[in-house]
């Protein structure tokens, strides 16, 4: 069934997503000594799956049927139905998600973790001064200092802080709570990066506050005048992991650079931005590193436990899919301003850059899925490293990052037993102390495809074929990934066109209920800037959106790819109407947002009193065209989203028309009606 249907069967896990207020966060549980209690043979941990037997003195993993002695300390009776009697005080044995206290034993080098560590480093180049990102940085991170990721807001954080400015060499800043001034320290010596300092350089905010105000204070004036254009890339990982290797600590370096790093220095670049080779087959250089020193030092981060994110601020290439391997490999995010000006794009970063330093993290996590016999996870999609293939290797978890995992069905199924899955990260939390989080899940197995295809959830087949192809795209010429994703949904519906659909003429079309919504979405997917680019979207949008989505969650995924498009009436909340031209009234104003993005789009021939509600004018011609609002409450990706005013017929309405996906797109891409007509065609050739 698994092959006839070719439905894919993956998972999209969120380890230490954000709850809802009303949740309580996950226990904290305590085996003792020993550490977590788990399988002698496949290792997966206690959870409610385990079957006790013989009264309670062992247990049957349900994962692999391994038979484990129970520890004495842990021994408990069982009642008449074969239940532990204190099943119900056990977060394990009762709950799907809970966390254990890890031992030494699951420490690096088997010993305690100190707790991390944050560095600041700042491109201080002509043009990162010129655009005011570096006045900007400087006076939000005095008021950051506070926020700084704790789990108990009572307690304040025990995150250490460093900074580093540099344009082609390196400044280290000793900002020692004792000394009356800052110190600056320059390595010029950018091919061996060594940290020229110990003490002193990664400090206790509230211990250094006045030493660390004032050096924020002094940047902006001390690179004011500053020719120097050149910037170094590098190095500048090098040094913020070296300090962390030297504090033998893991942490988060947060790097705001500005452009491609032509200096000499390891991890040089070169600009090969080259417009003719789009659409060949040798566009796939292009998402690939120039360079190998970038997965190198990955690897290297990776092994400390050193998570690195990247705060761009390009006025040209920069090629981000070099500059982004490094934050891909180790769990990080990357951030894009093109053309950054302070007074239009300011909110949006600081929106980023306050939820980015204060969201909860965790450090040097390894993340392993375990599933019972008759499936097994065998691909992963997302912001990590793998050195072997069964440990999704994380420097640092934050709570926005998903995985997404496929399973393949590879051993008997049954439909008494089900199929388990266990997701296990073993993780670092913000105030050092070594956990395991541990989530679990129970599925349904079934032997016919109509129940298959009654329960497959389209949002989540979308998440993981624009993951597939996305990565796809690395390895093969954008038209094969663009074939490929076609052919297997066609098969998908094909084979329950067969199968399932009361026979009635060849001439109909016949969805699931639910995958009505499979080729509307695959439709957006395809027509995406990865997989088919406008003139006007650059190689580094392409790089950057290809990286963003790696680690999108279902809810993200949808919003990105059928943005919400939503009428704004006086008195009433607004609901969704379909992203296509045609719904756009001359006398309506819309809200478009892309978890990216947020337009509001104003007819021509709007009543005054809209008008003058909305602008604080009556007049159609006196709208500004930007607006710096910020929704209060919003999904992580639109924490503060810059509002674009599109006037009917105005210029910029081109861009607002890019994301009415029904419509064809100037790219090419197809309107949803004249996809369906494809779709249908390619079914009906599949079943002749």
């Amino acid at each position: 069934m698994a092959k006839q249907s070719q439905v894919p069967l993956a998972a999209v896990i969120k380890p230490l997503a954000t709850l809802p207020p009303d949740e309580t966060p996950p226990y904290l549980v305590d085996h003792g000594e020993g550490g977590p209690i788990r399988c002698n043979r496949c290792k997966a941990y206690m959870c409610p799956y385990m079957q006790f037997i013989e009264g309670g003195r062992r247990f049957q993993c349900s994962f692999c049927s391994c038979v484990t002695e129970v520890p004495p300390h842990y021994f408990q009776h069982l009642d008449h139905t074969g239940k532990r009697v204190d099943c119900y005080d056990r977060p394990e044995l009762s709950l799907g998600s809970y966390e254990f206290l890890a031992t030494v034993d699951y420490c690096k080098n088997n010993k305690l973790p100190q707790p991390p560590a944050f560095i600041f480093l700042i491109d201080v180049s002509y043009n990162a001064v010129k655009s005011g990102m570096v006045n900007i940085v400087c006076q939000e991170l005095k008021n950051l200092l506070d926020y700084l990721p704790r789990e108990n807001p009572e307690v304040e954080s025990v995150v250490r802080v460093g900074f580093v400015t540099y344009n082609k060499v390196l400044h280290f800043y000793n900002v020692k709570a004792s000394l009356a001034q800052p110190q600056m320290l320059v390595v010029s010596d950018v091919s061996d990066m060594f940290v020229p300092l110990l003490d002193g350089f990664l400090v206790n905010v509230n211990e250094s506050r006045l030493v660390i105000e004032s050096l924020l204070d002094q940047i902006p004036e001390m690179f004011a005048d500053t020719r120097e254009t050149e910037t170094v890339f590098g190095p500048v990982i090098q040094a913020g992991l070296e300090a962390l290797k030297a504090a033998d600590c893991a942490g988060k370096l947060f790097v705001f650079h500005t452009s491609l790093p032509i200096a000499e220095a390891p991890g040089k670049l070169k600009n090969r931005e080259d417009k003719k080779l789009i659409g060949t087959d040798k566009e796939k250089s292009l998402f690939q590193p120039q360079v190998s020193f970038y997965n190198t030092l990955a690897k290297e981060c990776v092994a400390q436990g050193c998570c690195v994110d990247l705060f761009l601020f390009p006025n040209q290439y920069v090629d981000l899919a070099t500059l982004g391997v490094v934050p891909v490999s180790t769990g990080g995010s990357i951030y894009k301003y093109t053309y950054f000006q302070a007074q239009s794009d300011q909110e949006r970063f600081l929106n980023d850059l306050r939820r980015d330093v204060q969201k909860l993290v965790g450090f040097d996590a390894v993340m392993r899925v375990r599933t019972s016999t008759g499936i097994r996870a065998t691909d992963f999609f997302g912001s990590f490293f793998m050195s072997n293939t069964t440990d999704v290797e994380l420097a640092g978890l934050d709570c926005d990052k998903a995985v997404t995992v496929e399973f393949k069905h590879d051993d008997k199924l049954s439909e008494e037993t089900g199929a388990l899955m266990q997701c296990a990260v073993l993780y670092t939390s913000c105030s050092g102390q070594r956990r395991l989080r541990v989530h679990n899940m129970a599925v349904n197995c079934c032997s016919q495809l109509a129940d298959l295809y009654r329960n497959c959830e389209t949002d989540t087949i979308i998440n993981f074929f624009s993951k597939y192809a996305f990565r796809g795209v690395l390895n093969n010429p954008t038209k094969a990934v663009r074939d490929t994703l076609i052919n297997q949904c066609a098969q998908i519906l094909a084979c329950y066109r067969k199968n399932c659909a009361s026979p009635s003429s060849a001439g109909q079309l016949i969805l699931p209920e639910c995958m009505k919504l499979l080729p509307v979405y695959l439709n957006c997917v395809l027509k995406s800037d990865v997989l088919l680019p406008g003139a006007d979207v650059s190689l580094d949008d392409r790089a950057y959106l290809r990286q963003l989505i790696s680690c999108m969650d279902v809810a993200d995924t949808h919003v990105f790819f059928y943005p919400r498009l939503l009428p704004l009436v006086s008195g009433s909340l607004p609901v969704a109407v379909r992203a296509s031209e045609e719904r756009l009234s001359k006398g309506g104003v819309y809200l478009l947002e892309t978890g990216l993005h947020l337009f509001l789009w104003v007819g021509a021939s709007v009543q005054q009193e809209l008008l003058q509600n909305i602008f604080g004018t009556p007049s159609f011609s006196q709208i500004d065209s930007i607006l710096p609002v910020c929704p209060p409450r919003s999904p992580p990706l639109s924490s503060g989203l810059q509002l674009m005013v599109v006037k009917q017929e105005d210029r910029a309405e081109l861009i607002f028309r890019h994301f009415l996906v029904e419509d064809k797109s100037a790219s090419g891409g197809a309107s949803y009606v004249d996809f369906l007509c494809h779709m249908h065609k390619e079914i009906r050739q599949l079943l002749s």
